[in-house]
Order: structure tokens, then sequence, then C-alpha cells
């Protein structure tokens, strides 16, 4: 078998809070991570207040989960001397101040350390995940920072290959894990040929386990999805209650990041679907959301956060993290908020109020100018089919964001917002990419409410609690710092407008 050793600097670190803290005051691979990051810091293009990771490139959030006081987000990393992936890693208490720590799962026996997800015990971590070559792994940790890792039978626990050499009926790659009655169960992701003429469709199989070395095949889990698309996988699989119901978030390497909402029959270990909806409205690339990483936030919700793809080469990084998303449930509907202590960003604040916006004219406010930025505006769109907001102005439109709200112009009435980013940015470098447009259901009296984030290359829009929509962006010019609103066809009502400059995360 091939040697995989990985090229990166690995330690071992000490056993109690107080001593590992110590031990990475003087490591040299965190002092590293830290320099690396600090050379960053003056890239007019990258975020200061999402996480984007010290070095190098990145990918899928991975193991997302809360251990001893912390968050912890692990990501597929991309390390200079062996860019092979390996597990990244970082810490918060806030879930919006981010701290790195060291790599931490590295390659070998496996190829590469690919995406997976984590179970918190009361004693340990279990992290379960693709290794390339090999199969499924997991791996284990209970020290305080989750910084040392061992490996269960230094092997993969579910082989990609029979032993045999026979077809297996099912697909080994990205799995994630959760316990019940004891046992481990495991998704692994792949798809099924049963669409349309033997079309591939998303599938995930389940596994069984009692002691997380020996998993026992069991069948397909999820019944009853007519919600995804021929030709969708079921890649980055995420299962956890939520409410009084069950998730599953996952993405499509075709039409990206989703869920399905349903009800987990524990008598035949299988998921029934109830409803599913997308967390991208588009492909993933360029510009788009990709891969999902959630766990449970302990009171009845989800976290989410997601990586996010590059439109513009920007040297050796460009992917980052959406802000993580806090999601809940009543019956099928599913709410989503950004997650964290952002308040504690906010400075400068200007507060509107009571401003009309006058039929086919822009209302620029000069007042308010930033690329970190965040703005949280209730509307009154009263009989206007359409009211927009644009960020990111230049003083003469040469680039703008557009965010627009269509009413009641979606299937069955429901409305629709759209993250128009194809005026965003005159270099040309930039990938574009086609707007995305997200449907809302907003009650016979609801306001509408916008909570934008700006962030230097990222526009996230939350939509009443309801929805979300993101994409990257990359002005090229200086002055690209403005704010509008306009109104279609007849007058609207801008009801209250505030707005803070966002501070770094790092500083």
């Amino acid at each position: 078998m091939p040697d995989y050793t990985s090229l990166v600097p690995q330690y071992t670190f000490p056993d109690t809070l107080d001593e590992q803290e110590l031990a990475l005051t003087t490591n040299p691979l965190m002092q590293r991570l830290i320099a690396s990051r600090k050379a960053y810091a003056g890239d007019p293009h990258r975020p200061i207040y999402h996480y984007i990771n010290p070095e190098g490139m990145l990918n899928d959030p991975n193991g997302l989960c809360y251990w001893q006081g912390h968050w912890h987000l692990f990501y597929q990393a991309y390390p200079p001397e062996d860019t092979r992936q390996h597990w990244g890693h970082a810490i918060s208490e806030d879930l919006v101040h981010w701290r790195d720590l060291p790599y931490c799962i590295y390659p070998d026996p496996e190829d590469k350390c690919f995406s997976g997800a984590t179970l918190v015990e009361q004693d340990q971590v279990v992290a379960m995940y693709h290794g390339t070559a090999v199969g499924n792994m997991v791996a284990v940790s209970s020290d305080p920072l989750l910084l040392n890792w061992q490996k269960i039978a230094n092997k993969a626990v579910i082989p990609i290959k029979s032993t045999d050499g026979s077809a297996l009926p099912y697909r080994v790659f990205d799995p994630c894990i959760w316990k019940k009655d004891g046992m481990y169960y495991s998704l692994s992701a792949g798809t099924k040929p049963e669409g349309p003429a033997g079309k591939p469709v998303r599938a995930n199989f389940l596994f069984r386990s009692a002691d997380l070395e020996h998993w026992e095949y069991l069948h397909p889990f999820v019944e009853d999805d007519a919600y995804t698309l021929v030709g969708d996988d079921g890649a980055c699989p995420y299962f956890w209650p939520i409410g009084d119901r069950h998730m599953l978030l996952f993405f499509s390497h075709m039409s990206g990041g989703q869920y399905l909402l349903g009800d987990y029959d524990i008598v035949a270990d299988k998921f029934i679907v109830t409803h599913g909806a997308k967390f991208n409205f588009g492909a993933a690339v360029p510009s788009g959301v990709h891969a999902p990483s959630a766990t449970p936030d302990g009171e009845g919700g989800v976290i989410a956060i997601f990586n996010m793809n590059p439109g513009k080469p920007t040297g050796n990084w460009n992917q980052i993290m959406t802000l993580p998303r806090r999601l809940t449930v009543e019956g099928d509907d599913v709410f989503m908020a950004p997650a964290g202590d952002l308040e504690s960003l906010r400075e400068m604040p200007k507060h509107f109020e009571n401003i009309t916006l006058p039929a086919n004219e822009e209302v620029v406010f000069d007042t308010v100018r930033g690329n970190a930025i965040e703005l949280i505006a209730e509307i009154d769109p009263g009989t206007a089919p359409m009211v927009e907001m644009n960020v990111l102005r230049s003083p003469n439109r040469e680039e703008y964001t557009r965010i627009a709200f269509f009413k009641e112009r979606g299937f069955r009435g429901q409305s629709l917002i759209s993250l128009d980013t194809s005026y965003a940015s005159t270099a040309p470098d930039v990938r574009s990419r086609a707007p995305e447009t997200a449907p809302v259901v907003l009650e016979e009296d609801e306001m509408l409410e916008l909570r934008v984030f700006i962030d230097k290359s990222v526009v996230e829009v939350f939509v009443n609690g309801k929805q979300c929509v993101a994409a990257r962006v990359y002005p090229d010019r200086e002055d690209s710092l403005g704010i509008s609103f306009r109104s279609q066809g007849v007058d609207s009502k801008l009801v209250s407008l505030r707005t803070w400059q966002m501070k770094s995360i790092w500083d």
C-alpha cells in the first residue's frame, strides 16, 4: 500500500487546557499560521468578519460541533508543503470571533481527508469522514481543545472495496454519524440509478455499529423524496433533530446545498420526507454557496455553516465561510437567521425613519458608505411590484450589487428575493453569476425586513428570518461603497433603515 504520510509537521499536545494553551504559544506551526494570516491583512477582497482560513485554500466545512465551552469548526485545508486535504481547525466562543488552531487530522492511511461530521459524546468527540483511496474513517479526541486525534483501527472502518472484489450495494463517500439506543449510525453519500431511464438520483446509505470499528450495512435511508432533482447526489450529509422533526442537510454536486425535512421512523430506521428546499439558487460555482456543516444548538435548532466559492482569482486563497445560520422549524416551515454574537462587531450606528421611496426614482443615502457593514431595512412595499436596494454602489453606478424584492411574483403567490451581482464588478477577470432568486412567503400585513451583511467580497441577505441568499462579489473601484433604494411603478415606504460599520474579528 502507498505511503500517504503527510509532509506537514504534526505535534502531540498536552491533555490539560492550561498546558495546551501554553504549548500553543510557542508551537512552530501555530506561529506560521498567525504570520500567514497577518500577511493577507491588506487584501481588498479578503473578508474581515467571515471566517477564512489562515493559509492556502479551503474547501468544505466539516464536523461543526460544541465541546467544552467552544464551537469547533473543521474544514478541508490544503497546507502549502502538502496540498492534499487535511482537516483544518478553528474555535469560537460566540460563533463570530474565530481562533485558528493547528491542523488536526492528517492523511495516512488514507490519501486525503475528505468531508465528514462529528458526534459529541460525554467523554469524547467522534469524527467520521471520507478517506480517499481507502473508505470512511473514524477518529476520536477527548482533550480540551480537540488537538490530538486517534484513528480507530488505523484503517477504513467502511472500506471502499469489498474483500472479495464483488460490487457493493452502496456507495462509500462522505459520511455523517449519530447515536440511538446505544448504537452508532452513519450515512454514506451517493446516488441510486432509480431516476427516469436509470438516471442517478440522490441516495444516502445507512450503516450501524456497536463499537465504531465494525459496521453493518442496513439499507437506503430516505423515503418519499420528491424534492431533489434527477442528477443530484447526497454529499456532505448531516442528519439531526430539529424541533419535533428531523432534517437532512446535504450538498449536490449538480445543484448545490439543500435540505430535506421529515420524520425519523426509529423502528424501521427510515427518514420519511415531508418537505425539501435549497440553500442556494443556482450552481455552486462561480461565487455561490457550497457545502454545509451542521450541528444541534442545544435549544431545538440547528447551526449550519457553508463554504462559498470564488468568482475571481486572488492568489493562494479565495474560498470563505458564510456566517453561521440558525435553522428552526414550525411544521414544514423552516426559519433561518444569522447565528452568533454579530452585534458585538457593530460600531458607528446610523438610523433613518419613514422615508418615502418615490416611484421610479433612485434614492441615494450619501451618509452611509462601507464595504464591511450591516444594514437592516424595514420596507412597506405597498402595491409596488418591485422594490430594490443597491449596495456596494459607485457614485455613478458603474458598479453595484442589486437586492430586489418582487412582491407576489413567484409560484402560488409567493414573493421572490433576488441577489443580482451582474454589475458588481468592472474587473475583466471576475466571472459573472446569474442572479440568486429565492421564494419567500410574507403574511398579508407583514413588512419586508432585509438584514444585509456586506464583507469585502461577500453579500448575505436574510429576509424576515425566513430565507437567505448569498453570493461573492468583487468590486474593482475604491468608491464602490454606497447604498440606494428604488421603488418600481408606484411609491413605497422605507419605514426604517439601521446601519453599522463592522469591526474585524481578528483585531
